[in-house]
């Protein structure tokens, strides 16, 4: 499942964006440079997300919409179309390599 993916299944569990919970999460205190074990706990205990969810999103609140080049364009699983994240709802998203 590629990280967008993880974002996308997110959405649909909370009905909430991505930047709509990172919104929530500063209302909570939680932001850029923040420790992923609270973070991930709150999104677990409050949206009821697992493990691999939270930390995904952990990762967005924490570090912000850029991932690690490893993976774009590869042909893995785990492949993303870029290394920049669409936190503005799947439904708004535009279409690029790989939608």
């Amino acid at each position: 499942m590629s990280f967008q993916a993880y974002l996308d299944t997110i959405e649909t569990r909370t009905g909430l964006t991505p930047r709509e919970l990172i919104r929530l999460a500063e209302e909570q205190g939680f932001g850029l440079g923040s420790t992923a074990t609270p973070v991930a706990t709150w999104l677990k205990d409050t949206y009821g997300l697992g493990h691999g969810h939270a930390m995904a999103m952990t990762h967005v609140i924490t570090k912000g919409d850029r991932i690690s080049g490893k993976h774009v364009g590869s042909t893995g699983t785990h492949r993303d179309a870029s290394d920049r994240l669409w936190l503005d709802g799947k439904d708004t998203r535009p279409p690029g390599p790989g939608s």
